[in-house]
């Protein structure tokens, strides 16, 4: 029988880490993340709000694991129950959200690529999610972008550009997903959670898009986490086996 280690902590980001990118977790996935938190404590961190990241890790998430960041952990909850929030309309200010909002959109608007869909900025409560194709877009579609991405450097450019119009708001700039990146004040990626983690003495924190950029670099590069880079699901299993195990 498995005895539970003490003041150790799985977190995992979850597209590319836990799921293909805003697919399903697969059930032997699920499984093994069970049979993981009889060995560890275990949580999940991601930029999604919590309704998409149930609908990728199933509707009682937050009971399947004993911590769920959505947001970066601007939205926490511990054994079910909400720990804190934190809001991003109250932290910029109405004007200013305007004025990010207005400039993206026409932006966006001014953009030359294949497709576009609708639903360009997704307004969260502690970031807003823009995304070039628009996140209304079919997988297929998604599929595709993401290809495009890669060569055109669209998003890149994008941030790029942001970046230097919003520097006196001091801002971070994370891509992340296939097809958008997230906007949100500094010290806001996903090293916010870490805050409700004071308790333990290993966070060993699994993510994908770990690089400069990414939405994974700042937690995984962080002094107070021990950084583990996936390049799938399949291979975070394998490195929480060798592990834990």
């Amino acid at each position: 029988m498995a005895v539970r280690r003490p003041g150790i902590i799985a977190l995992f980001d979850v597209d590319g880490t836990l799921t293909a990118p805003r697919k399903v977790a697969t059930p032997e996935l699920l499984k093994f993340m069970g049979e993981l938190r009889k060995v560890v404590t275990v949580g999940v961190v991601g930029g999604s709000d919590l309704s998409k990241i149930s609908e990728q890790l199933g509707n009682s998430v937050i009971y399947d694991y004993d911590y769920v960041f959505s947001e970066n952990g601007l939205v926490a909850h511990k054994d079910g129950k909400l720990l804190g929030t934190q809001s991003l309309k109250l932290h910029l200010g109405e004007e200013n959200l305007k004025s990010i909002i207005n400039f993206t959109l026409h932006y966006i608007a001014d953009l030359d690529i294949p497709i576009k869909r609708g639903t360009f900025i997704e307004f969260r409560n502690g970031m807003l999610n823009v995304s070039p194709i628009g996140r209304n877009c079919s997988q297929e579609e998604r599929d595709e972008f993401e290809k495009y991405d890669k060569v055109h450097n669209i998003r890149p450019k994008m941030v790029s550009i942001l970046r230097e119009k919003f520097a006196h708001l001091n801002l971070t700039f994370s891509i992340g997903g296939q097809i958008s990146f997230d906007v949100f004040p500094q010290g806001w990626d996903k090293t916010y959670c870490l805050r409700y983690l004071e308790d333990f003495q290993e966070i060993h924190f699994f993510g994908d898009k770990t690089y400069k950029g990414g939405n994974d670099h700042e937690i995984y590069e962080s002094e107070r986490t021990v950084g583990h880079k996936v390049i799938s699901p399949d291979d975070t299993v394998e490195q929480c086996q060798a592990i834990f195990f």
